[in-house]
């Protein structure tokens, strides 16, 4: 792991598949956003490098800069069925800031080994100097994580 990279692994006692499905669901965002920027989603699920959907977040709960509420565009970056998902996002901030946020899946006795991860290794210049990253700590990835896990638990793919 890199300064410009978090990533976080938990086991969660699903199959990938299902795991899969909820990360592909814009809905499924929403639900096990640990950030509480995420407050709805426009979209149908993904299911290729390159589909996109439309994110409505609201700042004031991370409470650092005055942005309120806006949209921001999930654009997939990697798609491997059942092993990877990523994705960048375009919201009204200019140059597009270029960070990526994923997951991988790995099988493992008794589920998945879910890793998230966080990437702000190639930015844009402008971002960088502006010293603002990581926007999501190591502690949001985890708890993201755990509201996964919960999800799948109480039956929240479907």
């Amino acid at each position: 792991m890199t300064s410009e990279r978090l990533e976080v692994q938990r086991s969660i006692a699903a199959d990938a598949a299902t795991i899969f499905r909820l990360l592909c669901d814009p809905q499924g965002h929403v639900a096990i956003d640990s950030s509480g920027m995420l407050q709805a989603a426009t979209g149908a699920p993904v299911r290729a490098v390159g589909d996109s959907f439309v994110v409505h977040m609201d700042r004031e709960a991370l409470n650092d800069y005055p942005m309120g509420r806006y949209d921001v565009t999930v654009t997939i970056s990697a798609f491997v069925p059942d092993r990877e998902i990523a994705w960048t996002i375009l919201g009204e901030i200019r140059p597009p800031i270029g960070h990526v946020y994923g997951y991988t899946l790995a099988p493992v006795d008794d589920g998945t080994l879910v890793t998230s991860y966080y990437d702000w290794s190639s930015i844009d210049p402008t971002w960088k100097q502006a010293g603002i990253f990581p926007v999501i700590s190591e502690g949001a990835l985890r708890a993201t994580l755990g509201i996964l896990a919960r999800t799948l638990s109480r039956g929240g793919s479907d």
